[in-house]
């Protein structure tokens, strides 16, 4: 019920009648406000102090990761020099080997598998080096994180009135793996498979490169006598000028290599076919009648006799029959010719019988039976007026083309006879063929296995630091909280002590073009030393160039780097074993399947500590996890994890001398090639400050007496 109904006012303190504050009630208002302004500003001011300590910590701790992930990238360059080392000895002894069988190539061949041997070396020594370099690196990490982060909170203190941080890092792990990479047995069973067939390797490709000269030699120039002398005359020119054939039963070859022995036969069986369809006498005499009958025999009988010709020409062997046609008389006695009773004969009226050339013969009328040549030849004919047949007449038919340059016969026992010496030449070129590329199949098989054991052989590292690191700060300094802030409201009396915090930070992958860069720009600079014994060798160093280039793309960047190496060395020769053996290898290398390496940079992130020492079994990260899950006890137990943490430390700490750190030398060619250090450069406040740092930060943090109210959780 409203009080001023009733007319009446109950009375207030420090207000008017009129419910306005009185003076007095005013002054106290505003003393209120202004003692929780002020009372908020210091409050402020001592969480602000108080926090500080805990930005430091969370700095320290992303530097002492940092040096984690610098680290795990300097393994991951190593690797990559392991791995391009590997493939390029690969590609090394494959491209030597396709020189192997080129005998023109032979010199290059002997620097490229010496050099493949070396860079095998090379590999092995640079690994062994690497791993034992990484190995004392990743021993020292520890102190490394650990004075990047004191460096840090040093630096974070300068400027800052009456503040004085330390910060002490510890990895987890606080030890990492040993590493050991072995040596490669798959590059030293290639190296084997080289050394047992390369000698005769060698010796077969001569023998095949000599028997494919003479083999190609002869193709040539029975190519030139069935077309690759057009417009001159050839059996192409020939069978269209004489009996007009065109298209499929006629073709043309511009080159010899689209060309094989198939086209010949195949155009003289058209060709005959065509001539005894349209044979005919040229005029109504006799002996052109007689002449005609017996082309037209011939005719008939070439076509019989090219039925039974064949050519087999593949990559294993050639075999190939072309008939020949008789040239002279003596050469028809050894054919079906001689001896087939076809001719119409006579019986003379006051002589021997005559026999004629074909029953069209004027003379010929009524003829009572039928000889041969051979009949003719043994005697007892006489010789017919009109027709003038005798035992020579047909090889004088087929002598007409067959002995002059204008003829189809005179080309197309040009053609057979190359044939013959190609068979010959094949004959030889195929078995040592058939050695070469059993002996280089074998090598390349080692060598398919080797790329799959090149996957396996990696440096992989799991340094101290890889789950994270957690940073124990301190402000040793001291403040008043009313500096600055002086009042009648503020207590001036009292100052801030020590403050601690704790930071953790882990490491996660970032953008993977920061890690590419490092390895790809890697040889950056470096140029192939002109001096070098052979061009080959060059190629070598381009080569791994190129493939340092694999470990980030893979399979593009091997097949990339071996077309390299083989435009270094010519490999064309007559026998192609050369060319074959550098597109086996090339498959070989294509059906590696090499997939891109993960190269993505690491970079530090703050986590909580929890996350950092959880998957951690080690002493620190059980002690740490408890004093944690302890929080409302923390006085205590924090002296213990400080303790625990400071000789931790300070038994891993080394004299570190100088101001880089040389993990191991790459030399790919031994003593014949560039010298490449791999170098790592130490911070320089990590240089400048020595391993008296670590204990110098473990004394004063002894000292120190942590306290922590419990109000706050670490993070």
């Amino acid at each position: 019920m409203d009080e001023r109904v009733f007319g009446s006012r109950r009375a207030r303190p420090f207000h008017e009648d009129d419910g306005g504050f009185t003076s007095v009630g005013m002054v106290l208002a505003l003393l209120v406000c202004l003692s929780l302004i002020f009372t908020a500003a210091q409050v402020y001011r001592v969480n602000t102090a108080s926090a500080r300590v805990q930005d430091v910590a969370d700095a320290a701790a992303l530097a002492a990761e940092n040096q984690v992930a610098e680290f795990i990238l300097v393994a991951r360059v190593c690797d990559a020099l392991v791995l391009s080392l590997t493939l390029t000895s690969l590609v090394c002894f494959g491209v030597g080997l396709a020189a192997l069988c080129v005998p023109g190539a032979a010199g290059a061949s002997a620097k490229l598998l010496d050099a493949g041997k070396a860079v095998v070396k090379a590999r092995d020594k640079f690994s062994q080096r690497a791993t034992q370099g990484l190995d004392a690196l990743q021993k020292v990490l520890p102190f490394l994180c650990a004075a990047n982060a004191a460096a840090v909170a040093v630096e974070n203190g300068v400027g800052q009135a009456r503040s004085s941080y330390v910060a002490l890092a510890v990895l987890v792990p606080g030890s990492g793996k040993e590493l050991k990479v072995e040596a490669s047995q798959g590059t030293q069973d290639v190296e084997e498979a080289v050394d047992q067939n390369a000698e005769q390797i060698k010796e077969d490709a001569e023998r095949a490169e000599q028997a494919a000269q003479e083999a190609n030699r002869a193709k040539k120039e029975a190519f030139d006598h069935d077309c690759g002398n057009n417009p001159s005359y050839c059996l192409y020119e020939r069978a269209k000028s004489l009996a007009g054939l065109h298209g499929d039963s006629n073709p043309l070859y511009r080159n010899v290599d689209a060309w094989s022995f198939s086209i010949p036969l195949e155009r003289a069986r058209a060709y005959y076919r065509q001539r005894l369809r349209q044979e005919g006498p040229a005029n109504g005499s006799a002996e052109e009648g007689a002449r005609s009958a017996l082309r037209k025999r011939l005719y008939g009988f070439a076509v019989d006799l090219l039925a039974r010709g064949y050519v087999v020409d593949t990559p294993q062997e050639f075999r190939a029959s072309f008939p020949l046609l008789p040239k002279n008389a003596d050469e028809v006695r050894r054919t079906e010719l001689y001896g087939e009773s076809v001719y119409p004969v006579t019986q003379g009226q006051d002589g021997p019988p005559v026999m004629h050339a074909w029953s069209g013969c004027p003379s010929a009328a009524g003829f009572t039976g039928r000889g041969s040549i051979a009949d003719l030849d043994r005697g007892g004919y006489g010789t017919c007026d009109d027709c003038r047949f005798t035992a020579s007449s047909m090889g004088s038919v087929a002598a007409a083309s067959s002995s002059i340059q204008n003829g189809f016969e005179y080309h197309y026992r040009a053609v057979a006879r190359q044939a013959e010496l190609y068979q010959q030449a094949r004959k030889e070129l195929d078995p040592c063929s058939q050695d070469v590329k059993g002996k280089v199949e074998e090598v390349l098989e080692s060598m398919d296995e080797a790329l799959k054991d090149a996957a396996k052989k990696r440096i992989s590292v799991e340094p101290p630091g890889s789950l994270g690191v957690v940073v124990l700060a301190a402000d040793l300094g001291s403040t008043v909280p009313s500096s600055g802030l002086g009042s009648s409201f503020v207590k001036g009396q009292g100052q801030l002590g020590p403050r601690a915090a704790v930071s953790g930070a882990t490491l996660l992958a970032d953008d993977a073009n920061e890690g590419s860069n490092v390895i790809s720009s890697l040889l950056d600079g470096f140029s192939v030393e002109e001096n070098l014994p052979v061009a080959a060798l060059r190629g070598v160093l381009e080569c791994w160039s190129s493939l340092l280039s694999a470990y980030t793309k893979g399979q593009s960047a091997l097949v990339d780097g071996l077309a390299r190496a083989l435009d270094v060395v010519p490999l064309a020769s007559q026998s192609g074993l050369g060319t074959w053996a550098a597109e086996q290898m090339t498959d070989v290398m294509a059906k590696a399947g090499l997939e891109p390496a993960k190269v993505e940079s690491l970079k530090p992130v703050l986590v909580n500590t929890g996350r950092v020492v959880a998957k951690d079994s080690g002493s620190f990260a059980v002690r740490f996890n408890q004093v944690k899950q302890r929080s409302s006890a923390l006085m205590g137990e924090s002296a213990d994890v400080f303790s625990s943490v400071l000789s931790n430390v300070e038994q891993q700490a080394v004299e570190l001398l100088g101001s880089s750190y040389t993990i191991a030398t790459v030399q790919p060619l031994g003593e014949l090639g560039p010298s490449i250090p791999l170098t790592v450069t130490l911070p320089e406040p990590v240089h400048n400050a020595g391993s008296g740092l670590v204990e110098s930060l473990a004394e004063r943090l002894r000292t120190l007496e942590v306290q922590v109210t419990g109000v706050r959780s670490w993070d």
